[in-house]
């Protein structure tokens, strides 16, 4: 080797040792990211997004209403990709399918309602909730509110009671048409023959009640076998309203044309063991519906209503979410639920809370995930976010994946009661709901909300990524959480939630 390559080879390992140093010297420690926040990244996929909302949203789905063949297919869309991501069915149950059973109506298209003199007609001063064809004469009876202790005293055997909208302190017809069931139940335990109720509510006009109610229904099938007769009246006739609430006038009720065939739908559900031998007993659900609104008026020659906002993204949300727990379990149990029929007045989630395959005093929490649709980008709007003590968590999640957690920004639309979190809430379990984000409900939102505009085409899907990545890191962030998260102290539900939990 010459002196001259000795030197040439001498100040290249001096340059590779000078450049060696300095990029010691210079170059930051990387810090190590939260756990659950490099796991959520591992999983959640551009392209497990647009193929989901793909499928689920297609012109071939034909807008999955309750019932249709095209539900039942996206049912097995869903289980199948349960399967295929190692969930479980839970044990006793029909594989990943829970039955929910349903009765199609047509409603009654003759009848009227007699109150001494005065004659209400069908689908002008009333509407029929529930009954079968009939033709009976009865002593009419008011009973205020309906409540069991509204019958005190009150003998209505044989006798149709009135019953203003309702019970007390209840204002939207969202309410009153939960309030409904019970207050038949009551009535039909009293003995009465019909429960005539009396509507009366600017939010929404009679005339808006009878399109929707003059229409083919679904419903809950309740086992009874029972058509008790429950209808509607306005308070348009005034002499009639006032002949009932001021003495006992003769009656009766007459309807004509009515219909009912029993159907079969199912609520999609699966399981995935906790991790934490102290907390696997314990289950927080991951939860949205996957049916829509089907076929309907043509828009501009499309009269298909795909619902990709609603509630493809929904159904796609707690895909994402079964997909990573059941890669990387958490420390509590999972139970991912996809509802049936909750366009038809959130029954699927309705029959789940009456008839839970998971005892609910051990679901800590329901993280729900529903959507009407967006126009805001820079945000997650989380519908009950200021209600549970889960508010931190999920405001950390989205930060971190750059959008910011708000609360409900239209609560003039009362979107906590029109939405599957509403079923479990009421027994007790903290449930807000996930959606994309809004700040009211404008043009924007209207667009797509229930309109054959709402295809997979017109989303932005780098948003979405933001916005799945956030709910899941929440997810994750509540199922392994030290402590049970709860509701706020003075919510509405907070009594009740710690009967359920056996609180003190």
């Amino acid at each position: 080797m010459s002196r001259f390559t000795t030197a040439i080879l001498a100040l290249v390992a001096i340059a590779f040792t000078s450049c060696d140093t300095t990029q010691k010297a210079t170059t930051p420690e990387v810090p190590q990211l939260p756990l659950d926040q490099r796991l959520t990244s591992e999983t959640v996929t551009r392209a497990a997004i647009e193929s989901h909302i793909a499928y689920l949203a297609s012109d071939e789905m034909a807008g999955r209403d309750t019932p249709s063949d095209e539900l039942n297919i996206a049912a097995r869309y869903l289980s199948t990709n349960l399967m295929r991501y190692g969930v479980k069915p839970v044990p006793g149950n029909d594989g990943y399918f829970q039955r929910v059973p349903m009765n199609q109506t047509v409603p009654a298209t003759e009848g009227k309602i007699t109150i001494g003199d005065e004659v209400l007609e069908i689908n002008k001063d009333f509407v029929m909730l529930r009954g079968d064809n009939m033709d009976m004469t009865a002593d009419m009876v008011f009973v205020n509110r309906g409540a069991e202790e509204d019958y005190a005293d009150i003998e209505v055997s044989g006798k149709i009671a009135v019953a203003l909208c309702g019970f007390e302190g209840q204002e939207s017809p969202q309410q009153w048409f939960f309030a409904a069931r019970d207050k038949r139940a009551i009535a039909e335990e009293k003995g009465a023959a019909a429960l005539v109720e009396v509507y009366n509510n600017t939010q929404l006009p009679f005339n808006f009640l009878i399109q929707f109610l003059s229409q083919p229904r679904t419903s809950l099938d309740d086992g009874s076998g029972t058509t008790f007769p429950h209808l509607w009246m306005s308070t348009s006739n005034e002499t009639a309203v006032k002949a009932v609430q001021e003495s006992t006038p003769s009656g009766g009720i007459m309807l004509a044309g009515y219909e009912s065939n029993e159907i079969l739908t199912y609520n999609v559900v699966g399981m995935i063991e906790g991790t934490d031998p102290a907390l696997k007993d314990e289950y927080i659900i991951y939860s949205a519906h996957y049916d829509h609104v089907g076929i309907g008026r043509p828009v501009e020659g499309d009269s298909i209503y795909n619902g990709a906002r609603d509630n493809a993204v929904g159904s796609t949300t707690v895909l994402l979410a079964a997909e990573n727990i059941a890669k990387y379990p958490t420390r509590r149990s999972a139970l991912l639920i996809f509802f049936t029929g909750e366009e038809k007045g959130l029954l699927g989630s309705s029959y789940y809370a009456d008839n839970p395959l998971i005892p609910l005093d051990k679901v800590m929490y329901c993280f729900n995930s529903d959507n009407a649709g967006y126009n805001d980008t820079s945000r997650a709007s989380i519908i009950g976010l200021t209600r549970t003590t889960a508010q931190p968590i999920i405001e950390k999640a989205c930060t971190t994946f750059g959008l910011d957690a708000m609360e409900d920004a239209a609560p003039e639309q009362n979107l906590f009661d029109r939405s599957d979190n509403v079923n479990f809430a009421a027994k007790g379990v903290p449930a807000p709901t996930y959606s994309l984000g809004y700040t009211g409900f404008d043009d924007a939102i209207n667009k797509y909300y229930h309109q054959p505009a709402d295809d997979p085409q017109s989303l932005d899907y780098n948003y979405l990524e933001k916005f799945f990545k956030s709910y899941i890191y929440s997810a994750r962030m509540i199922a392994n959480h030290d402590t049970k998260l709860f509701w706020v102290e003075g919510d509405k539900y907070y009594d009740v939630g710690k009967e359920l939990y056996g609180m003190d």
